[in-house]
């Protein structure tokens, strides 16, 4: 491996002074990814452990190979387009142009160690963001600056906001000729609270740089040619040969800048008011950066960078304020360090194993059986003991004003399927590999789910979308060469009551010389169906409560949450429907299994009564397009029972956001390149579940009656 020269002048910017800082990176020129060398576990505090995370198409690949590329761990410019990225190396990935599962890429920028994960941007596998960002310490959300806040960008939003990671915005594609600072975007749609950190120079085809505000410096990438790697740019501190337009809007940025950063940290109010009153421009910008680090960690305020990663601009003050502003692992608490035979530092689908590895870095481990996505592995109970005291211990020692984090990470929480088919193995010979294939898919996708169907036998794939099942589908065969055969996709649908009916059921049995006799008498009625969890509700009487014993009121619970897995009508699970237990009488010698088979019949009684209702799932759906297409799309979603709820301009395109049934979806991403040339977006998200209407529900019943 050999450098070329790296180049590094002092300079001081003094009154008037124009001198220009030429910034040369080093490069090293090797035959594969730098990472492959022996790894040195950097101290705590100068790792950071980031996620990428953004809506389709915002450039979360293109950002992530930029970086890779100026820290030194690649030697060529990967692209999307032509399948030659590191983090997308699956074929499926390659071959869409799109990111399926995250992939982790550790390298080093500036002293400090980065590991970072670049996760999908598609709605079927938001799982991937889930799992990746309860891990990390810090995010960077990306922005196709042409669009702002787009429907998967507030998916992945939401996400770092319940783990409570701090982000940095990053508003990418400035060169495009639609770009705009959307900064009211992400005030509005995400609720936070932007910190402007930089102007951009120029904009779309002329865009050339970004002016720091916390130093007022100017950033220029002077690109000679197309293929400038943009690799070496000029700092330059403002002065007065500058365009005055430029110098007033910097002026004015930097003033809103100290003045918000003093509103949300009482420690630099005071040092601005008690230091700087007479003059606020000569805060030093280190107090400043301070300040909006420790207003990032705490999550009042989102710092806002720009640049255009495909162009080669803006990554590396990125790189820059992803060290000066993201948490380190110890600043997270981030507790445990566990003990594995066999370590693993990842690299996209690159591994290097290692010996061990320190507390606050991210490494794979190999070969263990029964943990899925989600569990936390401790040494044993009583070294999660021991690591909760002392984190108790240093929290007291530290006199934080906090609680201490419990040593054990939160679960991922798995939404539930919407879409499912059956699966065939070609002959019944394979039928045990393809079994041991979906298990091994299962424990690394929990958003899959495989069960048997008890009827027919066979094998049904449960997943969060047309994509996810599709994908699924191509690794079982190109991974584990296995040519399986799919069913028809099929909808996830729910049932419900219509009305409030009650029923009265007596089980009278003889097993052996024993008799079990048990009579319930209960009520269903229905509930709020609008939300998408739309849970069913269990109650008792008031009298009930005190005369049930634990067991036996654990079978009568066991007996309706069985009968709310499968409706009267179709066999779907049941949603919004509320169940009063209101006489349970049980003689004695009386076996809790007998008592949850009553139950679970007289729950069947009252659900015939009150009558059933479908539900369908109804999708949220954005669709970018141009306006020539805009009738054509319309039409088509006027086909598919969807409703237009609001249709917006977003510079020459129009932004249509409607409802549509799930059902109603199949195979739209290819109607919709037909319909607009290629030329539009689209993204879907589940928004609730309705009931059908009695001629659609009628056409269900008949089509799924004729099947079985």
């Amino acid at each position: 491996c050999r450098l070329s020269c790296h180049v590094k002048r002092h300079y001081s910017l003094l009154p008037g002074n124009s001198e220009i800082l030429i910034i040369v990176l080093p490069v090293p020129v090797i035959d594969d990814v730098k990472s492959l060398r022996a790894l040195v576990n950097p101290e705590i505090s100068r790792i950071r452990n980031i996620g990428i995370m953004a809506h389709i198409d915002a450039g979360k690949t293109t950002t992530t190979e930029r970086m890779l590329y100026y820290a030194g761990y690649t030697r060529a410019l990967g692209d999307v387009d032509d399948g030659d990225t590191v983090t997308d190396f699956m074929a499926q990935e390659r071959e869409r142009g799109i990111t399926i599962q995250s992939a982790a890429v550790s390298f080093d920028w500036k002293s400090h160690r980065i590991n970072l994960i670049d996760t999908p941007g598609h709605v079927d596998f938001t799982l991937e963001v889930e799992r990746a960002l309860r891990v990390l310490d810090g995010a960077v959300a990306v922005f196709d600056a042409s669009a702002g806040v787009e429907a998967q960008t507030l998916t992945v939003w939401r996400q770092a906001e319940k783990h409570h990671i701090p982000c940095v915005c990053f508003l990418n594609k400035m060169d495009k000729p639609a770009a705009n600072f959307c900064i009211e975007s992400i005030r509005k749609k995400l609720k936070a609270n932007p910190v402007l950190l930089q102007i951009p120079v120029g904009s779309g085809k002329n865009f050339t740089g970004v002016v720091d505000l916390l130093t007022s410096r100017k950033l220029m990438w002077k690109m000679k040619s197309m293929r400038d790697d943009g690799r070496v740019f000029e700092v330059k501190a403002l002065d007065r040969s500058d365009d005055p337009d430029l110098l007033q809007v910097v002026s004015d940025a930097r003033t809103a800048l100290i003045e918000q950063v003093a509103d949300l940290d009482d420690e630099f109010a005071e040092l601005l008011l008690t230091d700087f009153s007479e003059n606020f421009d000569a805060i030093p910008s280190n107090k400043l950066q301070e300040a909006v680090r420790r207003v990032t960690l705490a999550r009042k305020g989102v710092p806002v960078l720009c640049g255009s990663s495909l162009r080669n601009k803006g990554v590396q003050p990125l790189l820059d304020a992803i060290t000066a502003y993201l948490p380190a692992p110890n600043e997270r608490h981030h507790d445990v360090v566990e003990r594995m035979s066999r370590l693993l530092v990842p690299f996209a689908d690159q591994h290097v194993e290692i010996p061990s590895m320190t507390a606050g870095n991210i490494a794979l481990t190999v070969g263990l059986k029964q943990t899925v996505t989600g569990d936390t592995i401790v040494s044993s109970k009583a070294s999660a003991a021991a690591a909760a005291h002392r984190a108790q211990n240093d929290n007291e020692a530290g006199k934080r004003s906090r609680e201490c984090a419990s040593v054990i990470l939160s679960g991922v929480e798995v939404p539930d399927p919407v879409f499912f088919c059956t699966i065939e193995p070609p002959s019944m010979s394979k039928q045990a590999d393809l079994e041991n294939v979906l298990n091994c898919l299962q424990r690394e996708d929990p958003s899959l789910k495989v069960r048997l169907d008890p009827d027919s036998g066979q094998t049904i794939l449960c997943g969060m979308g047309e994509l996810h099942i599709e994908i699924i589908h191509d690794r079982i065969r190109r991974e584990y060469g296995i040519e399986t055969h799919l069913g028809p996709l099929q909808v996830a649908y729910r049932e419900t009551v219509l009305h409030e009916a009650s029923a009265s059921d007596t089980l009278d049995r003889t097993v052996g010389e024993r008799r079990h006799v048990v009579t319930v008498e209960l009520a269903v009625r229905p509930v709020d169906i609008t939300s998408v969890g739309g849970s069913c509700e269990l109650a008792f009487t008031e009298e009930l409560e005190g005369q049930l014993s634990a067991e036996m009121k654990e079978a009568v619970e066991n007996g309706v949450h069985s009968s709310f897995l499968q409706g009267p009508l179709l066999g779907y699970p049941l949603q919004g429907v509320s169940t009063l237990i209101q006489c349970v009488t049980i003689e004695p010698g009386t076996s809790p299994a007998m008592v949850s088979a009553c139950v679970s019949r007289c729950m069947l009684k009252a659900l015939r009564l009150a009558g059933g209702q479908v539900l369908e799932p109804v999708m949220s759906l954005e669709v970018t397009v141009g306006e020539d297409h805009l009738s054509s799309v319309l039409g088509d979603l006027a086909q598919r029972r969807g409703t237009v709820r609001d249709i917006q301009s977003r510079h020459d395109n129009k932004v249509l956001l409607a409802t549509v049934p799930l059902a109603e979806m199949m195979g739209y991403s290819t109607v919709l390149r037909t319909l607009t040339s290629g030329n539009a977006t689209f993204s879907l998200e589940l928004d609730t579940y309705e009931a059908m209407n009695p001629q659609e529900q009628n056409t269900l019943l008949k089509r799924l009656s004729g099947l079985l």
